[in-house]
């Protein structure tokens, strides 16, 4: 009887040292539901097979999502909290690797996503997310006018400083 315990349990520790990372889950882990700040985020459905991904890039929350197979770009964008003001949606990129190990880069723009139902049945399996994808929306800060006086008005306050600094230093 000892030496099956010992078999069993030697059995568990050898299948967790040599598991291996998966992309996908069956159900979700309903125990545990605790809510964390970082970039991983478990939004999986109990009834069906979830599937990791990432969006980084201009979003609110950027990071790992676990989420249903059945989730579209535009419900991940969601999921990250939406686009952020600078982001460039007309250049969203998903990083798929294919089962030859390859990589592939699709480029899309946000009326892809939105008019997909319209969209050829081709392109339509490109808009689904697979295991391992990463979206990337990319962008850039914009300055506004008020942002350029904020610049301009503490160049001018830190040239009036330096003058009188300089004055002081010279009148005596």
């Amino acid at each position: 009887m000892k030496i099956a315990i010992k078999a069993v349990l030697l059995f568990i520790l050898v299948n967790n040292l040599f598991a291996q990372i998966k992309d996908y889950e069956l159900g979700a882990n309903l125990l545990n539901r605790t809510y964390q700040q970082s970039g991983y985020f478990d939004l999986s459905d109990p009834e069906a097979v979830n599937i990791k991904v990432a969006i980084w890039g201009w979003v609110r929350y950027p990071g790992r999502y676990v989420i249903p197979n059945y989730t579209t770009i535009s419900d991940l964008i969601s999921y990250s909290g939406g686009p952020l003001e600078g982001a460039d949606l007309e250049d969203i990129r998903v990083l798929r690797t294919k089962d030859d190990d390859t990589q592939e880069l699709i480029k899309l723009t946000y009326n892809d996503i939105i008019y997909a139902n319209k969209i050829d049945f081709k392109n339509q399996k490109i808009l689904k997310l697979q295991a391992g994808d990463i979206v990337v929306l990319p962008g850039e800060p914009r300055l506004y006018a008020r942002d350029k006086v904020a610049i301009w008005t503490s160049i001018l306050s830190l040239i009036i400083s330096l003058t009188i600094l300089v004055l002081n230093i010279t009148k005596k």
